[in-house]
Order: structure tokens, then C-alpha cells, then sequence
């Protein structure tokens, strides 16, 4: 997730039907919708709140195959999300999917791998740790809160629409080109480079009552954004050359305000 604006540009060589323009459009918009809710129940997933399943009340399992399967579906998630969202793969993808809805496939596979992972999730309820003042425990959950207001105020920042697919269906749907990429860096983008993983990181760790489970969750989410923000600057490098480099050198990657070195 980054501040790169249309990557991927749709080609026009004649006008498509206008059928296929609009089960195009409404294939964006119902991928739309699952995210939407998936991510709502992610929310309620790993804060424990309102959803019949969470990361602390799963499928009872033996800790050694808890740990297996947990490990599973989190690479899962991490390989289509990494592999998929790669300049070389969609370059290939493209040739059979088409590129005004390659990005809604791509939200909508990554949907359905975080829906696997929260429906098929063991749970491992053992404590690490627990505080037990109920205004501190709130404080913490507030914080958490706050981490995905963070992620999701980020993609409005950077073009919400754009980033989940809408953006490209519709300009497919009403015969426009998708704009020429852009380099952005608006308002939180000034003091990191990364928001949105900054966001899963504070949502994630802020827990007042962390069991085995969560720790593994978010020990291993954790990792995965280190390594995919690596992944990620050298797209964005590749993209936008020494524009890029000079960010990275003004600008932390996850600590605010704390430059990098």
C-alpha cells in the first residue's frame, strides 16, 4: 500500500461493449463491498469485539497444530498480498486478466485469503500478558482504535478508490484513461513513509490482554510488512528514480519523526 497513484494503465485500442464495461463496473463495486466487510470484521477480529469468531475465541486446536495451521494461513495471506501486488507479476497477470480490473482481482483475492485466515484461525488463549486497571486496558484500546483510523484515513489520503480497484472500473466503465502515476506524500506521508503499516502495527500490539495467539499474529504480520515495505520502496524506486531516494532520505520509514539514515 503506497502513495503511488495509477500504476497500472488501461490501453485503449477502440471502444469495449458496453456489457462488458459494466459487468466490469460491477464486479469492482461488489469486490468493494467485500472488502468493506472483511475489513470491519478484521477490525472486530483482532480487538474481540462484536463478531462471533476472533483471534482469541477461534477452533480449539492442539498448540504444536495451532501453530501449523496459524503459520499457514498467514503465508497464505503474506504470499498472494506480496506476490500479486509485484510490477513483474502484474505485467504477466495482465495478459489474461484485464488491466481495468486487475487491481479489483487483486482486492478480491486478498479479501478472500484474510476471510480464510479469520474463519480457519486456532485459537491459543494462553496469557502473555494482562493489565488489569480497566482505564489503562480502555487507553490500550483506544490506541488501538486509533491504528485503524490511521490505516484507513491513509488510503483516502493517497486515493482510497484507486487503491481498492474503483477508481480504474469506473474510468473503464465511462470510456476515460486512467491518469499518469503520481508521487504523493500528504499529510502523514511528511513524517513516515508507510502509514498504513504504521496503522497494523499500533492495532495490532496495542492489546490490554495479549494471549499466545495474538503474539503470534501479530509478531508475524509484523515481519511480513518489514519485509513487504522492502519489497515495496524498490517498486517505488524503479517508479520514480532519485524523487524517491530523496524522500527516503528526508523521511522515517515507520517512527514519526525520526529521520532515516
Amino acid at each position: 500500500m503506497t502513495q503511488i497513484q495509477a500504476i497500472d494503465h488501461e490501453p485503449r485500442h477502440g471502444r469495449s461493449n458496453v456489457l462488458g464495461r459494466a459487468v466490469a463496473l460491477l464486479y469492482g463495486v461488489a469486490t468493494y463491498f467485500l472488502f468493506f466487510v472483511t475489513f470491519l470484521y478484521a477490525i472486530g477480529f483482532v480487538e474481540g469485539l462484536v463478531v462471533p469468531r476472533t483471534i482469541d475465541n477461534g477452533i480449539g486446536t492442539p498448540v504444536a497444530q495451532a501453530i501449523i495451521i496459524n503459520l499457514l494461513l498467514l503465508s497464505v495471506f503474506a504470499i498472494q498480498h506480496s506476490v500479486m501486488a509485484r510490477q513483474r507479476f502484474k505485467h504477466w497477470w495482465t495478459q489474461f486478466v484485464p488491466r481495468s480490473v486487475e487491481r479489483t482481482t487483486y482486492v478480491l483475492l486478498s479479501s478472500l485469503a484474510l476471510a480464510l485466515l479469520m474463519w480457519q484461525w486456532r485459537a491459543m488463549p494462553a496469557i502473555v500478558w494482562q493489565i488489569a486497571n480497566p482505564q489503562i486496558a480502555m487507553a490500550v484500546i483506544a490506541l488501538s482504535l486509533i491504528g485503524w483510523l490511521i490505516v484507513l484515513t491513509s488510503t483516502f489520503l493517497i486515493n482510497h478508490f484507486e487503491l481498492f480497484g474503483l477508481h480504474q472500473v469506473a474510468n473503464h466503465f465511462a470510456g476515460r484513461p486512467m491518469a499518469a502515476p503520481r508521487f504523493r506524500t500528504p499529510l502523514y506521508y511528511h513524517f513516515v513513509r508507510h502509514p498504513i503499516y504504521l496503522g497494523f502495527i499500533i492495532a495490532f500490539w496495542a492489546a490490554p490482554t495479549m494471549t499466545v495467539g495474538h503474539l503470534l499474529f501479530a509478531a508475524m504480520t509484523t515481519a511480513y510488512i518489514l519485509v513487504g515495505i522492502q519489497l515495496e520502496e524498490r517498486d517505488l524506486i524503479e517508479e520514480f528514480g532519485d524523487q524517491y531516494r530523496s524522500y527516503k532520505a528526508r523521511v522515517s520509514m515507520l517512527i514519526p519523526w525520526r529521520k532515516s539514515t
